[in-house]
């Protein structure tokens, strides 16, 4: 199996390549800046680096670097930088699976593929209909205004929710959702829920990186899993809140 996957050299996806090569798995990436790889893991076996980014490139580039995988990661985020938050590209998370998908769907093979999506506990499941309280309401809409990048992730999740609607579609989808993350070497126990259990505003979990990557290796390589979650929002926290 190949996984292509973007966003690899962030502090999340690095932690996907790493775990996706480690379980056997075929990994091919996209990265403008291939220095923040770390040298280790450009050296792996069945790692595959191309350069440059999925927005830029031309559609007959992403539709050759789409074909022949069995499954797509996004760990795309905004840098937490001026330029990062406010600059351009505003909509890079979301016009990056646009772009993705149209270019699966114009593949030769029809075999249904994998997309994972790294987003935030922030963005609700409009399928559910997730209660929010009024003041979580309230800031999630100042963020909209305020901070490009969560309307980004909101615009990224719906449209994984809808595009299936249309009449064509090669694609099952999973978006990822971990609260507060933070920085662990080893994988720890964590739970899945298909909603937040706690305000991710006002009472936030925790959740490791690599607990992330961990559950991404697994919804790639564990069919049972998969269809556990696909067409779903699983959220992810680690079982303790204070994990040494």
């Amino acid at each position: 199996m190949t996984t292509l996957i973007v966003g690899a050299t962030g502090a999340t996806g690095r932690l996907v390549v790493d775990q996706l090569l480690h379980a056997g798995e075929k990994v091919r990436i996209i990265a403008r800046n291939i220095d923040k790889l770390p040298p280790q893991l450009q050296k792996r076996d069945n790692l595959s680096i191309i350069q440059g980014t999925i927005i830029d490139m031309s559609e007959k580039e992403r539709i050759k670097h789409v074909s022949g995988c069995d499954a797509i990661i996004s760990c795309l985020g905004h840098n937490m930088s001026w330029k990062g938050i406010y600059g351009s590209p505003r909509k890079l998370v979301t016009t990056s699976i646009q772009k993705l998908i149209a270019a699966v769907e114009k593949r030769q093979s029809k075999e249904t593929l994998k997309l994972v999506l790294m987003n935030s506990t922030g963005v609700r499941n409009r399928d559910l209909k997730e209660p929010i309280p009024f003041a979580q309401h309230a800031v999630l809409g100042l963020l909209r205004l305020a901070v490009p990048p969560h309307l980004d992730n909101e615009k990224a999740a719906d449209y994984l929710r809808t595009y299936q609607n249309k009449t064509y579609s090669s694609i099952e989808w999973v978006s990822v959702r971990p609260d507060t993350l933070l920085n662990h070497d080893k994988v720890s126990p964590y739970t899945l829920h298909p909603s937040p259990t706690r305000s991710a505003i006002f009472n936030s979990g925790q959740t490791n990186r690599i607990n992330v990557a961990h559950l991404m290796t697994e919804l790639i390589t564990k069919q049972d899993l998969w269809d556990k979650w696909k067409g779903k929002m699983p959220v992810i926290y680690n079982t303790s809140l204070n994990i040494k």
